[in-house]
This record gives C-alpha cells, sequence and structure tokens, in this order.
C-alpha cells in the first residue's frame, strides 16, 4: 500500500489563479523631499505609467517651471558620490580604485537614491493605509541590478559619464557584479518580473523569500566536464542589501500541542529559531515608485550555543544548535532524496510561510492602531503563493489567527479564504508537491490538525457539490480532490455517507416493491382466485408469485 501522505494543491478551494491587477491599488501622489546630490529643497512627482496622469502638491506647484530633469544629478555629482563611498563605506583596502572597488562604490552610491525613493513609497503606503499585495516565492532570478536600477532612474548617462572620470568604463564596472544566486529557472525569472512590473505600474506590493548562501550551484566547466560548486556570490558582501536586525520573528519545529481548561491550543517546546530580515530595493521603470524584496536569513539566540560544551572540547555539539538553524538559508532546493532532505525542505518552506506572515500581519496590527478588525484583513492584505512551496501560508494563517489572536475555526477560514491566493504553473500531478503526513505530524504537529480540519471542509463542499446518489462519482472526485491522499474520511463523513447509503438502499427496495406491485401476476398450481369483501382479488398464502414480462 501507498505511504500516507499529504498533498496541498490547486484543488483547495483557497487554491486559485489571482492576477494582481487591483485598478483599486493604482496611486498617483506627490513626494516632497530634499535631493540627494543637491541640499536645496525640491519636490517631484510619482508617474503612473499606467494612467500617464499626474497629482500635484501645493509645494509642486509653486515650483511648476521645475522640470523634472533638473532633479537628477549630473556626472560631478554622481563621481563625488562614487568618491564618497569609496572612501567612507569601503569594502576595500584604501590604496587602489580598481573595478571591484568601483563596483562596489557605484552600486553603493545607486542604492542611495534608491533608499530615499523606498522610504518615501513606504510612507505614502503606510499614510494612506493602502491594500498592499505580498509575493511569496521560494526563488527570485534578479539577474544583475546595477545596470537595470541606473537604467530606471533614467542615469545612464550620468554614471557613465562619472565613472570615465574616474577612470573606468560603465560596463567594465557592471560585469563585477556577480548574479544573485536566488533563484534557478522560469518560476523565479516569473518572481522577479512581477516584482518589477508592479513596481513599473506603481502597486504597493512586497516580495518575501530567502537569502540563500550559496544558491543552487555554480557550474564549472574543466577537462573532465561540468562541474558543480557553491556559488560564492555573497562573500564580498552585497552592496543591494540592508539588514533590518531590529526585525525578526521566531519560528518553531516539532515540539507538542497540548490543550488548555479553557479549550485553546498551545503549541509548547520544540526547536526554536530566529528568522531576520534583509531588504532589498526594487525600483520601477521611469517612476519614483521603489517597492522591497524581503529576504530572510535564520540564526538562532545566543543563549543556544553550549558554552560549556565547547570550553570542554566537544565543539561540534556547542553549536549544533547554531548549524541547524544556519542550513535552513544555504542552499535552493537542496536533495530531498534522504529523509534529512526532506525535512530540510519542508523546514525551508514553512520558515519562509511563518515569518513572512507574522510580518504582514505585524503590518496591519501597525497600520489599524488601537481598534484592530480581523474582517477587515483581507481587504487591506491579499497573499499571494508563487507555486506550491509557499502553500503552508494557509494552515500557518488560520494558526495563528486562532491561537494567537484568538478567532473562532470559522471567523480563521472566512478570513483565510479572501486573503490567500495561489499561481500554478503546471497542473501535472508529479509538479505538485506531496509531504510525508508522518513527517509533517512531527515538525509541524498544530498544523496537521488544521489540515485535517480544511480536508473535512474540502469534502463537505465536495460532497455538497456532487451529492451522494452516485457515489462512485463521489469517490472517484474525493480521490482527486482531497488534500490528504490514502487517509480515511473523517468520521463524520463516513456517518454521514453510510446514512445517506442506508437512505438509497431503502429508496431503491421500496422503488422495486412498487414496481413490482405494478407488474401483471398470474396464480400458479393451479390455485384459484378468490375475492376480498372489497371485490378486489387475492391471492392465497400459497401461491407463488411470477414476473410476466412486458410484451414488446
Amino acid at each position: 500500500m501507498e505511504a500516507s501522505s499529504l498533498w496541498i494543491s490547486n484543488s483547495s478551494p483557497i487554491s486559485s489563479i489571482a492576477l494582481l491587477t487591483n485598478k483599486h491599488w493604482k496611486w498617483q501622489s506627490a513626494f516632497y523631499k530634499p535631493s540627494l546630490f543637491n541640499h536645496s529643497r525640491r519636490c517631484f512627482f510619482v508617474k503612473n505609467v499606467a494612467s500617464k496622469k499626474h497629482t500635484k502638491t501645493p509645494a509642486l506647484e509653486e515650483e511648476q517651471g521645475v522640470a523634472l530633469d533638473a532633479l537628477r544629478p549630473d556626472s560631478a555629482s554622481v563621481a563625488s558620490s562614487i568618491k564618497y563611498h569609496a572612501e567612507f563605506t569601503p569594502s576595500f583596502s584604501p590604496e587602489l580604485f580598481e573595478l571591484p572597488k568601483a563596483y562596489y562604490a557605484t552600486a553603493e552610491s545607486v542604492r542611495d537614491m534608491l533608499i530615499t525613493n523606498w522610504n518615501t513609497t513606504y510612507d505614502h503606503y503606510e499614510k494612506m493605509n493602502v491594500k498592499q499585495a505580498y509575493y511569496l516565492s521560494m526563488e527570485y532570478l534578479q539577474g544583475r541590478a546595477l545596470l537595470n536600477a541606473i537604467g530606471n532612474l533614467e542615469l545612464t548617462g550620468a554614471y557613465a559619464e562619472a565613472l570615465k572620470q574616474l577612470g573606468h568604463n560603465l560596463e567594465d564596472v557592471a560585469r563585477q557584479e556577480p548574479d544573485a544566486a536566488l533563484g534557478n529557472g522560469g518560476l523565479g525569472r516569473l518572481a522577479s518580473c512581477f516584482l518589477d512590473s508592479m513596481a513599473t505600474l506603481n502597486y504597493p506590493a512586497w516580495g518575501y523569500g530567502l537569502r540563500y548562501r550559496y544558491g543552487l550551484f555554480k557550474q564549472l566547466i574543466t577537462k573532465d566536464g561540468q562541474e558543480e560548486v557553491a556559488e560564492n556570490w555573497l562573500e564580498m558582501g552585497n552592496p543591494w542589501e540592508i539588514v533590518r536586525n531590529d526585525i525578526s520573528y521566531p519560528v518553531k519545529f516539532y515540539g507538542q500541542v497540548i490543550q488548555g481548561p479553557d479549550g485553546k491550543k498551545e503549541w509548547i517546546g520544540g526547536e526554536d529559531i530566529i528568522a531576520v530580515a534583509y531588504d532589498v530595493p526594487i525600483p520601477g521603470y521611469k517612476t519614483k515608485t521603489t517597492i522591497n524584496l524581503r529576504l530572510w536569513s535564520t540564526k538562532v539566540s545566543a543563549e543556544l550555543f553550549d558554552l560549556r560544551a565547547f570550553n570542554a572540547g566537544q565543539h561540534a555539539k556547542a553549536y549544533e544548535a547554531l548549524k541547524r538553524a544556519e542550513k535552513i538559508c544555504y542552499i535552493l532546493y537542496p536533495g530531498d532524496e534522504s529523509d534529512e532532505g526532506k525535512t530540510l525542505r519542508l523546514k525551508q518552506q514553512y520558515t519562509l510561510c511563518s515569518a513572512s506572515l507574522q510580518d504582514i500581519i505585524a503590518r496591519f496590527e501597525r497600520r489599524s492602531g488601537e481598534s484592530i478588525n480581523w474582517e477587515k484583513f483581507p481587504e487591506k492584505v491579499a497573499v499571494q503563493m508563487n507555486d506550491t512551496h509557499p502553500t503552508l501560508c494557509i494552515p500557518e494563517l488560520i494558526r495563528i489567527l486562532i491561537d494567537v489572536k484568538g478567532l473562532s475555526w470559522k471567523e480563521a477560514w472566512g478570513i483565510t479564504q479572501r486573503t490567500v491566493a495561489y499561481t500554478n504553473h503546471t497542473v501535472l500531478p508529479e509538479a505538485l508537491e506531496k509531504w510525508s503526513l508522518n513527517l509533517l505530524q512531527q515538525l509541524l504537529p498544530r498544523h496537521v490538525e488544521i489540515i485535517r480540519m480544511i480536508d473535512e471542509e474540502l469534502i463537505n463542499t465536495i460532497v455538497e457539490e456532487y451529492g451522494s446518489e452516485d457515489l462512485e462519482l463521489l469517490k472517484e472526485k474525493l480521490k482527486q480532490m482531497r488534500i490528504l491522499d490514502n487517509i480515511e474520511l473523517p468520521s463524520a463523513v463516513l456517518d454521514s455517507l453510510v446514512k445517506s447509503r442506508k437512505s438509497l438502499v431503502n429508496n431503491s427496495v421500496k422503488e422495486e416493491e412498487d414496481s413490482e406491485t405494478d407488474e401483471v401476476t398470474k396464480p400458479t398450481n393451479k390455485e384459484e382466485e378468490v375475492k376480498k369483501p372489497d371485490g378486489k382479488k387475492k391471492r392465497k398464502l400459497k401461491c407463488q408469485r411470477q414476473r410476466i414480462p412486458k410484451r414488446k
């Protein structure tokens, strides 16, 4: 018999394809800020590419004669900024200004402008309390960021001229940038294109992913053929990211679920790690809108470092907890042939979902102020899952709403259905993930309870849709669409189906008897018919009935 497994697929009632094109998310506004390279106070407007309309502030109306081009830094200002970063935010020794150092100083110069636009963009989101899309993906295939950012800011000429003054060519400097090892194929490229497009169209959006230290692999071609080695893209640091040490969330694995005297469930014990935020700006094309890609890195608190074991020479034991946490973000798609590999992949997916949802909920609560209305959560939040990897968002959101925020199952289930959406990249069964129920039970015991409840909700929906008259059809639909595979139906559903089957059998027998009484019969054994007092014919009890076929 096939092993019991769990399959969270696009058959779920909250699994659907969603296009993030809500017209109400388009926004236009004017921001006022000091120029990066010129300290005189100036203002600029945000251009909505989709509508080609502008909204001006009173300050901007006072300076209508100021052209947008005048707000852009010239080559001299850019060169000054690059030299500043080469001297005061150095990643290299001060003696030389060679290509690697020139790249980092140039990237940090561009990042200064992006940070200004970035902060202003999210100040606007906070002030307007707009509905925001949150895009969760296990990978992002971004490509090199320098030329893309300079082009989006329409500063290619200024940076080319500035670097020429400093003795370098822009293309040569740009070639020093390693590809961000955060993605591998079409799914990751689509995720990055989504973020670029949403920034360009001025949609309030935010991306979430994991900060992989070694990516998937780096390919080397040697005399012996292809060789795969760890990607070293972070060895020299990443000038585009900003670590947010004040933004971190706990993530739990293993442990057990207990029930308090009030009936409330609590997930206790187990293994605890910390997810720390690293932010990467995503600029739109020819717009000041700059959205965010938040990547999670994992660690443990200092208390989990076993100092006594280390001093006793048991070094591996001393930092065992640290290594367990760090390896979650080592590799994109670690091999899952072994049980350890499967566990690591599941840890990765849950870390992404749990940390991201905690962050999303914290932002919603902050924007809501003192009065939090959870029914308005779907009106302010849209969570888009990129393929099957982040589908643990569904039980995790329900867990937080019920166990942490105190909502009922009905409330949490309704909110989740209206909040979470799913993009499917293939309908082939082999491309949809299945997880061992035993593994899931060990690693995420509370989520298994919730998934069973979701499964029962889905079964009830299927029964309502297809009815129980054709049990073979219903059985086939349940096999195709259930979340839990090779698992017995819930007892409540089984009882309902048994009652339905008995009812069908009784109705069938009754119909058969009714049809038999309507058929023409004749006596056998030469028994004569007698009449009742009311005149109706009646056979003697010893007479046997015999069906007479209908005439053709």
